[in-house]
């Protein structure tokens, strides 16, 4: 599966932005979705994740209660919803896929990854 990020974009503290993770070559909907970022100088990280129905999500301490993960398994694409965003939310996002029914909440399970969009919150 082929999987292109989107979304990223500059935004002030406080702001909202959606990304979107679209699957091109696969259907989707057999692939647990999860997206990690990457800070200047910082470990890669993982943010949220979705099981293949959408029924069970998970999120990273930091994000909880900002973020929201999403999935239209007829549209094959995963969403992230980041809102009051903060400074320490730049990063570069990407997006990763396994076939799985669990749910990863760590790198190295996923096989797939899209290459990743820019996120920059100004203060």
């Amino acid at each position: 599966v082929q999987l292109q990020a989107s979304g990223g974009g500059l935004v002030q503290a406080g702001g909202s932005l959606r990304l979107s993770c679209a699957a091109s070559g696969r259907t989707l909907s057999y692939y647990a979705v999860a997206w990690f970022r990457q800070a200047p100088g910082k470990e890669r990280e993982f943010v949220a994740a979705i099981n293949r129905s959408g029924g069970v999500t998970y999120y990273a301490d930091s994000v909880k209660g900002r973020f929201s993960i999403s999935r239209n398994n007829a549209q094959n694409t995963v969403y992230l919803q980041m809102n009051n965003l903060k400074p320490e939310d730049t990063a570069v996002y990407s997006c990763a896929a396994k076939r799985t029914s669990m749910v990863p909440t760590t790198l190295h399970p996923y096989h797939y990854w899209g290459q990743g969009t820019h996120v920059t919150v100004s203060s």
